[in-house]
């Protein structure tokens, strides 16, 4: 077993603090998870007005078709990126450091597609954040199911708080 099964508390956490009678665990897993899904939905739209529309309009002028390719490309690689993030977490890295690596790739691939301009920039940026978001996505929820003991009446509602924030971060994109 992990320190963090024992515990119940993530690596370094003082055993007994808590937010709102939840392991503080809890709230970073929370944002984590509402920032990554509000960036894979609210890049979505975003994604496919700039691939497609003109390059005088500020975009990169593919034909709709590419451009909504691209997209259910990057889409699925995100889905797919999962199986490596499991991997890494499973076999290299643990589950903490590849939340966090994941996290940070995910924030050099927004970069690279704030700067980098261009198709290349779109590449380089939509892989990063597809493989940042796999590992995200593939470790989350199994972190989160470390903070409790097997029994812990609180998990359910834990995980119910942790779901709320993959949803509130979905839908908040939307205008």
């Amino acid at each position: 077993m992990t320190p963090m099964a024992v515990t119940g508390h993530l690596a370094g956490t003082p055993a007994g603090r808590t937010v709102f009678g939840h392991p503080i665990g809890l709230t970073n897993l929370f944002g984590v998870e509402l920032w990554e899904r509000f960036s894979f939905y609210g890049m979505l739209t975003i994604l496919g007005y700039y691939l497609y529309y003109s390059l005088t309009d500020g975009g990169l002028g593919m034909p709709k078709a590419t451009a909504t390719g691209i997209v259910g490309a990057y889409g699925g690689l995100v889905y797919l990126a999962t199986v490596l993030g499991g991997w890494i977490a499973d076999r290299v890295l643990g589950m903490e450091r590849t939340v966090f690596y994941g996290g940070l790739v995910v924030m050099c691939g927004h970069i690279a597609l704030a700067f980098v301009p261009g198709f290349s920039g779109v590449a380089v940026g939509l892989v990063l954040v597809a493989l940042g978001s796999g590992a995200l996505k593939a470790n989350a929820s199994s972190l989160l199911g470390t903070l409790y003991e097997k029994d812990d009446p609180r998990s359910d509602g834990g995980f119910t708080l942790f779901y709320l924030g993959i949803n509130l971060g979905a839908s908040s994109d939307r205008s």
